[in-house]
């Protein structure tokens, strides 16, 4: 008989051939249900992309939901949102969840994990109240969930969370109409929903309670029902808030930013503002500052700076390593150079880890024409700048930096970009925008592969930042079964050269299919969140899940 083994290793070897035809209508590998909405769950904004619309995008999620266990659902949910940093799919996947049969106790599991802060709350009930995932009430479990989520924030927490609008925190109270209880949160949620208030009268249980008393039970309840509030029972903050509208107070309250900008701001509001703002509005914002003579204090200037490099602040306000080269390259002329300094170290410490791969690495940013649209999708009103190219180019320079000597970059487009070189000892951002600023074509991603055959190379990992949607190397364009793709063809010869190589897919986009089919030598995963570089560093070291990308979703603890 003959041997098993030797014939199952052959097997294991030989490209497959092709399952589907991808958006640019090239023959390609369709990711299985699992691996498909993971795809779309981390990369996927609900924007318009180059190849598909928002309406597609949430069509396929909707249909992949269907076809996979509420169970990954719930940990596609918790990983887009805790690991790949993203906000519109997750309150999906959650709104899902509410309207699957039997899956409440896997939505109250990870609501309080997903929905993780008030943006994400009103994207959650939005989203259940468009009536696209089955249901346009919250229901009993959902609304439990919502009412429990307002009740375990201070009144100064659901204060600042009051920011954002369609629904805004208002909408919400009214959806689920919380009892407060106590007279400041009655107070709050009256003042909130845009109720007028009275007067206190003397005969009232709160106006007469002493100082530090404990009002009567039932009365904010009651008081809440009847809708009546008294301004006297308005949390501080809430009170200084109005005191500074009115022009009463001259310090500016400690409020969000978007609740200050309409007002007269003096140059020590802002100064005020500056030192007590999070990371992430400090970051949004070094030009406002910078406008309003905040950084003429030399000692606010080095808090900014120190803030902005921050490993720990960095961690915590989830940024994606493309928005510090966004803030970097924004920057105005009157930002001091401290600062501008400090955000190309905090860029260090985003992508540190990048991993460092000893036998050599090959990185193909791909530079087409479809890279050149924007990494969110167009959306009305709020299209970002940053380009699938950009971030395709800082993942390259960041390879780069990260293995100085050992890394290689090939920009590809309809065939390799000649004569690019990037030195490891610039910064990631300077070789970024060089990158960047590569001309354009089709897409033909078996074309860096090819030219490593032609050269003969040699290398442990090579990297694709891409969307994937190669069609120039497509022999049957339009259709597919005739065998494997031309970067599969490439790979096995790339392979049989150097055997212990390894294979990974980046992908920037929404979309279902790739040009390398997932096997044990080959990872596709989708994302731009730093956290994507883990998942690299451990299929290069050889310790990631048997399953990958789709193993390390399905560890998520619930």
């Amino acid at each position: 008989m003959a041997s098993k083994t030797l014939f199952k290793s052959i097997r294991g070897l030989l490209p497959p051939p092709t399952t589907a035809v991808n958006e640019a209508g090239g023959t390609a590998y369709v990711f299985p249900p699992k691996h498909a909405l993971a795809q779309y769950a981390a990369t996927g904004c609900l924007g318009h992309t180059f190849y598909a619309s928002a309406e597609q995008q949430l069509a396929t999620v909707l249909d992949l939901c269907k076809q996979v266990e509420p169970e990954f659902v719930a940990r596609a949910a918790l990983y887009a949102r805790q690991r790949g940093y993203m906000k519109d799919l997750p309150a999906v996947l959650c709104a899902v969840l509410a309207a699957t049969p039997n899956a409440g106790g896997l939505l109250a599991e990870v609501f309080d994990r997903v929905v993780d802060d008030a943006r994400m709350l009103r994207n959650f009930v939005q989203v259940v109240r468009s009536g696209v995932t089955g249901r346009k009430s919250l229901g009993t479990l959902p609304k439990r969930l919502v009412l429990s989520w307002i009740e375990r924030r201070t009144d100064d927490q659901l204060f600042r969370a009051s920011v954002g609008n369609d629904p805004s925190l208002a909408d919400v109270i009214k959806m689920v109409h919380p009892k407060p209880a106590t007279a400041s949160r009655a107070a709050l949620f009256g003042y909130l929903i845009g109720r007028d208030p009275v007067a206190a009268k003397s005969g009232d249980a709160n106006a007469a309670a002493a100082p530090g008393a404990s009002a009567a039970p039932e009365a904010p309840a009651a008081k809440s029902a009847r809708g009546t509030w008294s301004a006297n029972d308005l949390p501080p903050l809430v009170q200084q808030f109005e005191a500074f509208k009115r022009g009463e107070a001259a310090e500016a309250p400690d409020v969000p930013f978007q609740m200050l900008t309409g007002l007269p701001l003096k140059p020590a509001d802002w100064a005020r503002i500056a030192r007590h703002a999070p990371w992430q509005m400090t970051r949004m914002n070094l030009n406002t500052f910078a406008r309003h003579g905040v950084f003429a204090d030399p000692e606010l200037t080095a808090l900014v700076a120190a803030r902005l490099r921050d490993p720990g602040l960095i961690g915590k306000a989830k940024v994606f390593p493309y928005q510090l080269m966004v803030a970097y390259t924004q920057c105005d002329a009157k930002v001091p150079a401290a600062v501008r300094e400090a955000l190309q170290d905090a860029m260090e410490v985003a992508i540190a880890n990048v991993p460092k791969v000893p036998g050599g690495v090959w990185v193909f940013p791909d530079v087409s024409g479809s890279m050149h649209s924007p990494v969110t999708g167009h959306r009305p009103g709020a299209t970002t700048a940053v380009r699938c190219i950009d971030v395709a180019a800082l993942v390259a320079a960041a390879f780069v930096r990260q293995n100085p000597g050992t890394a290689d970059v090939l920009p590809f487009e309809s065939d390799v970009v000649r004569g690019v070189r990037l030195n490891p000892r610039d910064t990631v951002l300077t070789n970024a925008a060089k990158l960047a600023a590569l001309p354009a074509g089709g897409t033909n991603c078996s074309a860096p592969l090819r030219e490593l055959n032609r050269r003969h190379a040699a290398g442990d990992l090579v990297v694709y930042v891409s969307d994937n949607e190669s069609w120039v190397d497509s022999t049957r364009h339009g259709l597919f079964g005739g065998g494997p793709t031309e970067t599969m063809k490439q790979w096995a010869a790339y392979k049989a050269r150097n055997p212990n190589a390894k294979l990974v897919c980046i992908d920037l986009q929404p979309y279902g299919s790739t040009q390398a089919a997932e096997r044990d030598d080959v990872l596709n995963v989708g994302g731009f969140s730093d956290r994507v570089f883990d998942v690299v560093a451990e299929f290069a070291a050889g310790t990631l899940h048997p399953d990958h990308w789709v193993g390390v979703i399905g560890g998520v603890t619930l």
